[in-house]
This record gives C-alpha cells, sequence and structure tokens, in this order.
C-alpha cells in the first residue's frame, strides 16, 4: 500500500513542522501550498527533510490531481484561515476554505484516497451559554465568524460523505501558539508575548473570555496520532485537539507572560460584546486515542521568549509574521 500523504497548506505554521515530524517517521510526504504569504524560507526545512512541494493553488485542479495521485491520505490544513483575513475578502475565503475543501474530497474519493484529515476549529463552538463548563465534541456548534462557519460547513459535508473508500476525521484545534519555521505574531499568545517583551504598551480587550490553546508542535502530534490510528477508530469521527488544562483567559496568559519579564504595560479593555467565549473539553481525544499534548501555554511562553532574546526571527513586527500584512 501507498505510504503517501499530502499536505495542505504544507508550507504554513502547522503545516512545516507536521510535515518534517511525518517525513522522519518515515512517510513519503508531498505538500500542495501557493507560498500565499511569501514564506519561501521555509523551502529549506522541507527539502532538508525529503518534502516534496507542489507550489500550487488548492483551487488549481490539475495541482491537485498530482498532489493526490497514488496518495493514501491527505491532511488538508490549505485555507484562508482566521477571521481577520475572510472577512476582508469573503469571496476568496468562500472559494478556497469552502469550494476548495469540497473539490478536494471530491478529487480525493475519486483517486482512491483511503483517509482524509481535515483541519477545523474550536471556534466552531462560539458563544456558550455557560463558559465555565468545558465544552465536547458533541456539543452545540454557533460559529459567530465566517471562518468557523465555513469550517462548520464542511465539516457537515465530510462527515456525511456516502464513500467507501474515503474516510474522513476532521480535528477542531484549539487556539495554536508557539515557535514555527513559518511564524505568525498574529496569534493571541505570541502577539501578547512579542509586545511585551519588546517593551510596548499592551491593550487588552476581553480579557475576561476563555479560549483553549494548544503549541503548534503539538497541533501537528495531534495529526500524525490520527494518522497512526486504527481507521475504524478514527473514520467519521470529530476530535478536539488540545489538553483540557490549557483554557485561559487573556488576562491568565498575560500573568504567565509576567511571571518571565516585567517588560512592557498592559492595559483592560473591558468588552463585553465578543461573541466568542468557550472552554473545551479534550478528554476524548486522550481517552480514545492516548494524545497527551507536550507543550503548556507556559512553557511555550518561555520558548518564544529564548527566540526572540536571541532574535531568531529577525524583526519580530514584519508583516510576514501576519496573515494579513
Amino acid at each position: 500500500m501507498s505510504d503517501v500523504i499530502v499536505v495542505t497548506g504544507g508550507a504554513g505554521y502547522i503545516g512545516v513542522p507536521l510535515c518534517v515530524r511525518l517525513a522522519e517517521a518515515g512517510h513519503q510526504v508531498r505538500a500542495l501550498d501557493v507560498l500565499l504569504h511569501h514564506q519561501e524560507d521555509v523551502l529549506g526545512a522541507l527539502e532538508g527533510a525529503g518534502v516534496e512541494l507542489i507550489r500550487a493553488d488548492i483551487r488549481d485542479a490539475e495541482a491537485r490531481e498530482r498532489a493526490l495521485t497514488g496518495a493514501r491520505a491527505v491532511v488538508h490544513l490549505a485555507a484562508i484561515v482566521g477571521d481577520p483575513a475572510c472577512a476582508r475578502d469573503p469571496e476568496l475565503a468562500h472559494e478556497v476554505n469552502v469550494e476548495g475543501s469540497r473539490n478536494l474530497a471530491a478529487d480525493a474519493e475519486r483517486l482512491g484516497v483511503e483517509q482524509f484529515i481535515m483541519a477545523s476549529t474550536c471556534s466552531n463552538y462560539g458563544r456558550m451559554a455557560d463558559p465555565t463548563t468545558p465544552i465536547d465534541e458533541e456539543g452545540v456548534l454557533a460559529p459567530v465568524s465566517l471562518y468557523a462557519e465555513q469550517k462548520v460547513e464542511i465539516e457537515k459535508m465530510l462527515l456525511g460523505l456516502d464513500s467507501d473508500t474515503l474516510k474522513p476525521t476532521c480535528l477542531r484545534f484549539a487556539t495554536v501558539y508557539g515557535v514555527a519555521p513559518r511564524m505568525r505574531f498574529d496569534l493571541t499568545v505570541n502577539e501578547f508575548t512579542r509586545d511585551l517583551w519588546a517593551d510596548r504598551q499592551l491593550e487588552v480587550f476581553g480579557e475576561q473570555f476563555w479560549r483553549p490553546y494548544v503549541h503548534v508542535r503539538d497541533a501537528g502530534r495531534g495529526i500524525a496520532t490520527v494518522l497512526d490510528a486504527p481507521r475504524d477508530v478514527v473514520a467519521g469521527n470529530v476530535f478536539n485537539v488540545g489538553r483540557s488544562g490549557e483554557n485561559y483567559r487573556k488576562l491568565d496568559l498575560v500573568e504567565e507572560i509576567r511571571k518571565l519579564t516585567d517588560k512592557g504595560e498592559v492595559t483592560y479593555v473591558k468588552r463585553d460584546e465578543d461573541p466568542r467565549d468557550y472552554k473545551v473539553s479534550f478528554d476524548k481525544i486522550r481517552n480514545v486515542l492516548g494524545f497527551e499534548t507536550e507543550m503548556t501555554v507556559p512553557t511555550g511562553i518561555a520558548e518564544l521568549l529564548e527566540q526572540l532574546d536571541e532574535h531568531g526571527f529577525g524583526d519580530p513586527f514584519d508583516g510576514r509574521y501576519k496573515n494579513i500584512p
């Protein structure tokens, strides 16, 4: 049986460490990525690990065919990611996130791909009536952003597939953070840490709202765990990816950063209208697949500060570190 694994968005924030991890584990890895954020600097890491890069858009039918031919599994990370990017160009977001995913799944089924892992988000839970009680995979989905609405739509499409060959699994990731080759500083933990390290004024909006967090390498480990699991255990299933103890308020994040640096100033702006407020349970992925995260927010903050001190990112305020420069 072929051991080719296709990773769409393989040159992205989660994609690069995932591709390298899979290649080091002995898989043949193909990354399909258009390099939307001009992240040519990560190509060395992919090439060094023996990852084949197909530089093309997920909307390109010929590129999808080339990538998927002979593959046994596809990990679908490629997307217009996040609320601001989707809101800026809703038409593009629909073409990539919805139609691109739909066409990828159809091509995968036609070409005999057996496993389809969809990267979704815990933002699908939206604003919970009682955010102090962690929600699990059976909980009500109440997306409040275009990005989450699109992820819910694709989840429903994939889980509703009547296919004898293609078996989908949807992974709802906690908010990702941490050091990675294609770095992002437009994510909460990374942004807060950078701004205080740089001795800047940090304005925190809605400090009381809850969110779960997962380190970027643990996100990749979660995907690898699903790829290695018995097919009948994960097929047609949904898993939250993270750790139950890693739900934080923005206030808590600041307090963790403050334990490691006293630079910068923080002001809190009270907001009650932020529609996203949720604590998430990750017991299912631990109980069913034995998956435990290795990193925590405090250890991730320490890693970020170390890299910032060593000037590992050049100018951490450079526009290339954001999905909207």
